[in-house]
């Protein structure tokens, strides 16, 4: 059983298959990349394990938990972080100031303490803000607009506010899309260093195989909206089903 169990999953838009019969298992701790062609069903996928799409038919639980129909607090409260394929970020505001928006979550109407209960003060909670920023090479940052920042900035301090929050999973929606190769390769050492660090589940959504090959430990591959393959990086690169998925022809 897995952190993250994906179980008998189906999901159709009017006359559309988006999914169909998603059995999906992560391991905790793991680092697991979801692939396949454009419209093979990822994004959909991606939706249903954070609550933000029920499915027709089957569940998604995480640590036990399920997590259909969850409001975004509750899904992080459970411990899961999301990093959006545009780094979600307030641009007008300075680096540290969007690094103080996660400590805090909106509970019943009113805005608590996240994640982060045990802290006791205000010059505790901003440490803590620091230490993450310290973390990711963004502390000589943190006085700078984030609207300002690189490609390669903005994931980073995108990564910064979901840990900031401690979770057990971190889904990443096409982390490096639109990052320069130099970027790109700096975006992979730190998901290396964070996932070795803390021992977090990852779960990447990506189109670049560079990416996928230099972190995935574990690879399932959609194809239109059903698992085709899942299995070792090493295994995937030259599986048949995977280059017929790909290339539409069998290797």
């Amino acid at each position: 059983m897995g952190i993250l169990e994906v179980s008998n999953v189906n999901k159709r838009f009017g006359g559309l298959q988006a999914l169909g019969d998603v059995n999906l298992s992560i391991a905790e701790k793991s680092v697991h990349a979801i692939i396949g062609p454009n419209g093979a069903g990822k994004s959909t996928l991606l939706n249903c394990l954070v609550g933000k799409l029920i499915p027709d038919t089957g569940t998604v639980t995480f640590d036990g938990q399920s997590v259909l129909g969850r409001k975004p607090y509750e899904i992080n409260q459970m411990g899961i972080s999301r990093v959006f394929q545009t780094p979600e970020i307030f641009g007008d505001l300075t680096v540290m100031e969007n690094m103080l928006i996660p400590c805090f979550a909106k509970r019943d109407g009113i805005f608590r303490m996240h994640a982060i209960e045990s802290v006791a003060s205000e010059g505790q909670v901003i440490a803590r803000a620091e230490a993450m920023l310290e973390e990711v090479n963004m502390f000589e940052k943190r006085e700078m607009h984030a609207g300002s920042l690189s490609r390669g900035d903005k994931r980073r301090l995108e990564m910064a506010m979901c840990l900031v929050q401690e979770p057990k999973l971190l889904l990443l929606d096409e982390p490096t899309a639109g990052m320069s190769r130099a970027d790109t390769n700096n975006t992979i050492a730190l998901l290396k260093e964070i996932h070795t660090k803390r021992d977090i589940t990852m779960v990447i959504i990506e189109h670049d195989m560079h990416v996928v090959f230099s972190l995935a430990q574990r690879i399932t591959v959609l194809a239109q909206g059903t698992p085709l393959v899942e299995d070792t990086p090493e295994n995937i690169k030259g599986h048949p089903k995977v280059k017929e998925a790909y290339l539409g022809e069998a290797a």
